[in-house]
């Protein structure tokens, strides 16, 4: 596997861990749906939250930098697909987590909750 693809999953487990800690309850994650992958689906307050995650080495750019338009659709595609699979009625909200490290003993998680919207259209 190459180094940035360990990277992202080392991101994600960390990501994973970090909302158990906030009282997310983690239901799925790496799922695919509708052509894409979700990172994290999650349970919290009584909502479907579908997470993602992007993990960047210290000294690169912001990894919410990475999170364009054409990413949010297809995360949102892929949520309206999940949720209509499996007939979830919870509102839904779609977070961001970035990580920044410098190595796996030192990272600053960004937790942005309720970070956008479905696009309309």
């Amino acid at each position: 596997m190459a180094e940035h693809n360990d990277l992202g999953a080392w991101g994600e487990t960390m990501a994973r861990e970090y909302l158990i800690t906030k009282g997310y309850t983690i239901i799925e994650h790496d799922t695919r749906k509708g052509g894409a992958e979700i990172d994290i689906i999650a349970l919290k307050d009584n909502r479907i939250i579908f997470v993602e995650v992007k993990t960047r080495r210290d000294g690169s750019f912001d990894p919410i930098e990475a999170i364009t338009p054409k990413k949010i659709k297809s995360i949102c595609r892929a949520a309206d697909n999940f949720v209509r699979t499996y007939n979830y009625r919870q509102e839904v909200q779609f977070d961001i987590i970035g990580i920044i490290c410098s190595s796996t003993d030192n990272y600053k998680i960004e937790h942005i909750p309720d970070a956008f919207y479905p696009p309309l259209g």
